[in-house]
């Protein structure tokens, strides 16, 4: 999980609703001019003063950090000196070459950098984190939106550790707070039996290419209902009469649900490129990927239905071709039309109840 900090110097009239919508949304930080905004902060917030003037205050308040800029207050590691009681961090603006030399220095020694890139391409960034990957420093990087700061959280894999980010409106610290989170949780995968399988004869199926290679165990969840899904394999396995493409996952009609992002199901049929899927592996564990196409052909579809130990249950229906292939336990890989009654595939029975895609508490009966 990465951090996430809110910046509450300049956002005007609406301050005090973000700042509480940040607080319930369990923000890491947030960071002020004036020791005065943090008097109401619980102690679950990270209060982080960055001083405007020429020269520290007499008085840091309830600040945890202090960010500094050096030229101006002083260098960090001689102000804790002084002032033991607070963690202090260095302030760099990178503009050019120099200031980026700067930043590399400050990744290495500094507890926090708080790093502010002027210009908007993502290497100056890469060459920082990279220069810092084996400190015990925190990197801090400002964004200017939400969207940004998903790219920074990812930037090199191991992305920036934190973001900084001025909200413009409510829901924007939210958005960031998940967007730290790494977008979906893990899931609870189980065992589910084949109960019984049907050629159902001609339809709509999707294709499903995305801009990330899936591992061998690993793929995306789809079925008929929001309520059980079954674990789709990727064509990561070798097949006689075809390349692989771990790319692509032949993930069933068009009319099917697979997890998209914030816990929200998706129709296959509305993913485009740019969308995104959660990629599931045989532990459950999860990743956002983008969709950089979907292909939707004509095929001969197969209906597989599958019961799970509480007897809740799953359809299926995908493509009528024994290439087309789920996950059995252990990842075990199984062609859909040799499937039969009392085989094991993986998938998941989420209990909640849908609407336009969202987890929501109410009466829904799909059959």
């Amino acid at each position: 999980m990465k951090l996430s900090w809110i910046d509450v110097r300049s956002i005007g009239s609406a301050k005090d609703a973000i700042v509480e919508e940040a607080i319930h949304a369990r923000i890491d930080g947030i960071l002020a001019a004036d020791p005065a905004d943090f008097a109401a902060l619980p102690p679950t917030v990270k209060k982080i003063l960055f001083p405007q003037g020429e020269k520290l205050p007499e008085d840091f308040g309830a600040a945890d950090i202090v960010i500094v800029e050096p030229a101006k207050h002083g260098e960090p590691a001689e102000l804790v000196l002084r002032h033991p009681e607070v963690e202090f961090g260095r302030y760099v603006e990178i503009v050019d070459a120099e200031s980026l030399e700067e930043a590399c220095r400050s990744g290495r020694t500094e507890k926090w950098s708080v790093l502010d890139f002027r210009d908007p391409t993502k290497i100056p960034l890469e060459i920082v984190i990279a220069a810092a990957a084996k400190a015990e420093g925190s990197l801090i990087t400002v964004a200017h939106d939400v969207e940004e700061a998903e790219i920074i959280y990812g930037v090199l894999e191991l992305g920036s550790d934190g973001v900084l980010m001025a909200p413009s409106a409510v829901g924007d610290a939210t958005g960031l707070k998940r967007a730290g989170e790494g977008g979906v949780p893990d899931l609870e995968l189980v065992e589910l039996e084949i109960t019984a399988t049907a050629h159902v004869g001609m339809g709509d199926r999707a294709c499903v290419d995305t801009a990330a290679y899936f591992g061998k165990d690993e793929g995306i969840l789809v079925g008929s209902s929001s309520k059980g899904m079954i674990l789709c394999v990727s064509e990561t396995h070798p097949l006689p009469y075809m390349p692989t493409r771990p790319f692509r996952v032949n993930a069933g009609a068009i009319h099917s649900y697979t997890l998209g992002q914030n816990e929200r199901t998706n129709y296959l049929s509305e993913l485009k490129a740019g969308s995104k899927v959660t990629a599931v592996d045989i532990h459950g564990k999860t990743r956002l990927v983008v969709v950089g196409r979907v292909k939707i052909e004509s095929r001969p579809l197969i209906s597989i239905d599958a019961a799970g130990p509480d007897g809740r249950t799953a359809n299926l229906i995908l493509q009528d071709d024994w290439h087309v292939r789920v996950l059995g336990p252990g990842g075990i890989v199984l062609n859909s039309t040799e499937l039969k009654p009392g085989d094991k595939v993986l998938g998941y029975l989420p209990v909640a109840d849908r609407h336009v895609g969202y987890p929501i508490n109410e009466f829904c009966l799909e059959t």
